[in-house]
């Protein structure tokens, strides 16, 4: 979050990053206007505190001198005081209370370099990737969607009995693919020095307000037990919406040391969010769901060292895009793109060639956001309180954090399986994931189950 003096003594500033997200939830005049009332609150109450205990120490001496009718007055005055700062100290928390409100409600301001825009439509190309040397593809490539049911390694249709729209199933050498692609993406971040961790499934209220996810993403949340419009307390607990949540929390309320920076770390997780199936054609398939996995890169960094940590952790997120051999590009998110508690974010985006989105490469397809690497700054650590000591004799300071998805799951399976295609059906398995395939070379597919198979091509 910003810090109310942040607010107070730059009010412009924030009021120019809200405008180029195109945020009008937020009233700074509100916040600059209760965060006064509060100021003057508590000097007033400091007076009364200095004025009462100088008329208590008065109270003494003149019992002392005898002057009980002059005693008497000082008592009164006492009471008086007490009664006034007791109703002074009563409105200052609620002043307190409404102030923390406004300030979890905004968002970060974006550095300089934030283009303006409206919409991932607006964000700027920074390189494009691998379309020097595509490989053949066929003339028509098949959406993921229809293949995947063809080769019957994704059921959508019971993945809907089981759980619901948004949901469904890896089969056969389809879930064999995603386990390889998570185990391959986790030895690429071990290469660059990330410490692994596995950290727990549900969240807790405090932790999701944290790293920002609370109060504003609400309603794309998945609450354990209750109901998302119903009020939450603190130790309420929330499926993980993506590893960054309890990554970065595992150091809330805690004072590292600069010899402990940059902590680099990765987290696999499954991830749940609400937010499939509000984007047109995006229903069909697995690139808007509600469950998928991810894995994710969290990195803890000095303030001065957290832009340069940003174009760094880009790479190591590309990465894994370079050695699947996947055509991808890398994006500036524009001001409306930003992401809440984000002050920089690059996007990275693998082609997917099959279907021909208004939005794609010149060679037609459409590009798929895998991860969005983000400078937070100090903002989440702020929310966390976490700092650390850039001696250990020194005060201890904000640090900043960033993450990015390293990279995220199904949207790679997704270009896989459209890229790596073959004219007779089959998937051609990329040259990197074999040894975690055990070899295989080729994905042709698994006889269909079941009554329904029947006549569908399953040899009885």
């Amino acid at each position: 979050m910003l810090s109310r003096q942040f607010v107070r003594e730059h009010p412009d500033v924030v009021r120019e990053g809200l405008a180029l997200r195109g945020t009008d939830d937020v009233d700074v005049d509100e916040i600059l206007a209760v965060d006064e009332e509060w100021r003057e609150l508590k000097s007033r109450g400091d007076d009364l505190r200095h004025e009462r205990n100088q008329i208590s120490s008065r109270i003494g001496e003149l019992k002392q001198a005898g002057d009980d009718e002059a005693a008497e007055t000082a008592i009164e005055r006492s009471q008086e005081l007490k009664s006034e700062l007791e109703a002074i100290e009563h409105r200052a928390d609620e002043l307190e209370t409404r102030l923390e409100a406004l300030l979890l409600a905004v968002p970060n301001v974006p550095q300089e370099t934030v283009p303006p825009g409206e919409d991932e439509l607006d964000n700027e190309e920074r390189s494009r990737t691998g379309f020097e040397t595509l490989r053949d593809l066929p003339e028509e490539v098949v959406p993921h969607y229809d293949l995947g049911e063809e080769l019957e390694i994704l059921d959508f249709e019971r993945g809907v009995t089981v759980s619901g729209g948004g949901f469904y199933f890896l089969k056969g050498d389809g879930a064999r693919l995603e386990h390889a692609l998570i185990q391959f993406m986790r030895d690429i971040h071990r290469e660059q020095g990330y410490t692994e961790l596995f950290p727990p499934i549900p969240v807790s209220s405090e932790s999701m307000t944290g790293t920002g996810q609370l109060p504003k993403f609400t309603e794309d949340a998945y609450r354990v037990g209750g109901h998302n419009d119903e009020p939450y307390d603190e130790n309420d607990l929330w499926l993980c919406p993506t590893a960054e949540v309890p990554v970065t929390n595992m150091y809330a309320d805690d004072t590292l040391l600069a010899d402990d920076l940059p902590l680099k770390h990765q987290a696999y997780t499954p991830n749940f969010r609400r937010e499939a199936g509000e984007h047109g054609t995006e229903t069909r398939g697995i690139v808007r769901v509600h469950q998928f996995n991810k894995v994710e890169l969290v990195n803890f960094v000095e303030p001065e060292n957290s832009d340069e940590r940003l174009d760094a952790l880009v790479d190591e997120a590309a990465e894994v895009l370079h050695r699947l051999d996947l055509p991808h590009r890398v994006t500036l998110q524009c001001g409306g793109d930003l992401t809440f508690a984000s002050a920089r974010t690059h996007d990275i985006e693998v082609w997917a060639p099959a279907d021909d989105m208004a939005n794609g490469p010149d060679v037609g397809g459409r590009w798929l956001e895998v991860s969005s690497a983000s400078n937070f700054e100090a903002f989440q650590a702020r929310r966390i309180g976490l700092r650390y000591r850039p001696e250990r004799h020194e005060s201890a300071e904000y640090l900043h954090t960033l993450n990015a998805s390293g990279v995220a799951l199904p949207r790679v399976m997704v270009a896989v399986l459209e890229y790596y295609q073959n004219p007779d059906g089959t998937v051609t398995v990329p040259e990197a994931l074999r040894p975690y395939m055990g070899g295989q070379e080729h994905i042709t597919g698994h006889d269909p189950v079941g009554e329904s198979a029947v006549g569908a091509g399953r040899k009885d």
